[in-house]
């Protein structure tokens, strides 16, 4: 293992900056977690106001001194939600699974991230 790629420890990741790809300032990780049957981890990461919000390991471009975040296509389908939560990582209620679109490959319903303004998948791990 070369010395640039030591692992991180959830006690380096805790109280790192959060930058999105655009180099603005998300907030700071306050706790690592995991999903149950999900794979993979998430950060839960204070903005300025106190909220928290999830945010997948898979959308981690890098991490050293700061954690900055993959840059979202632009080509990618931008529907507006119904309704916008103060939490990132939001999945529609069952009563309004009706008008969620669903995946085009698994056919499974998607998850808005109003933080990058995208429907995505977990099932196939990808933004639609």
């Amino acid at each position: 293992m070369e010395k640039t790629d030591k692992p991180l420890t959830r006690d380096a990741l805790v109280s790192m900056q959060v930058i999105d790809a655009k180099g603005r300032l998300i907030g700071k990780v306050k706790d690592v977690a995991f999903a149950v049957g999900k794979i993979g981890i998430g950060l839960s990461v204070e903005n300025e106001d106190g909220e928290i919000q999830s945010i997948g390991w898979e959308d981690v471009q890098a991490a050293s001194d700061f954690i900055i975040l993959k840059p979202v296509p632009q080509s990618a389908y931008q529907a507006q939600p119904q309704q916008q939560t103060q939490q990132t990582y939001q999945t529609v209620p069952l009563q309004q699974q009706s008008t969620q679109p669903l995946c085009p490959t698994c056919n499974r319903p998607l998850t808005w991230i109003p933080q990058y303004q995208r429907w995505y998948c977990y099932n196939d791990k990808k933004y639609v």
